[in-house]
């Protein structure tokens, strides 16, 4: 998951690897970098922690009512192959 933490601290990183000069323009270069990095997240095809923790707890369910499904058909099927019965 994306953490404004971590963006904050590489503006910072960023901001004191700058020439004295630059750091004049500091607060301007940091504004610039963060829109430009918003800009470029909000093309990706991202979700929210919430959505994800969602479609996982989904998943989750779904794949224990495939495997109740399977031991269900291999029961079926065993007692298919069971000796002793009839087919007509």
């Amino acid at each position: 998951m994306l953490d404004p933490k971590h963006f904050d601290d590489l503006f910072q990183r960023l901001s004191s690897a700058m020439p004295k000069g630059l750091q004049v323009l500091q607060d301007d270069v940091n504004r610039n970098l963060r829109a430009s990095l918003e800009a470029g997240l909000s093309r990706l095809d991202l979700v929210t922690r919430e959505e994800f923790d969602v479609q996982s707890a989904v998943l989750a369910r779904t794949r224990e009512k495939l495997a109740a499904l399977e031991s269900q058909v291999a029961a079926l099927e065993q007692s298919l192959a069971a000796p002793g019965r009839r087919s007509d």
